[in-house]
């Protein structure tokens, strides 16, 4: 079993910054891509930036130039850092990872609880 479990969302004027963190643990072997995702309401689950074992990253059009992701692989650990905070980057976060289990070796993609951005105008 593997668990994520993200921190840093929180309310913030437009323009603003926060970190996001997702920290996984349990039986873990390797962790190969992590990822940020968001919900806003009423809205679909999307993509915002991924970033593979070796540090290779992608962010959706709507965030580049604004947010970065990175990850310390020895802590297990993706963050997100977002500057230039709009209002319509409010939504929930959710951080993803494929993970390798231990002992059994198989592949799982494992999702975070999700945790709230909210930006206000």
């Amino acid at each position: 079993q593997v668990q994520l479990v993200e921190s840093g969302g929180g309310l913030v004027q437009a323009g603003g910054s926060l970190r996001l963190s997702c920290a996984a643990s349990g039986s873990i072997f390797s962790i190969n891509t992590m990822g940020w995702h968001r919900q806003a309401p009423g809205k679909q689950r999307e993509l915002v930036a991924t970033i593979t074992r070796e540090g290779i990253t992608q962010y959706a059009d709507s965030v580049k130039g604004r947010f970065t992701i990175s990850r310390d692989n020895a802590k297990n650990t993706v963050y997100l850092q977002m500057n230039s905070l709009k209002p319509e980057d409010t939504a929930v976060y959710y951080c993803n990872a494929g993970v390798l289990t231990t002992p059994s070796l198989r592949f799982n993609t494992v999702w975070g609880q999700g945790t709230q951005v909210t930006v206000s105008s």
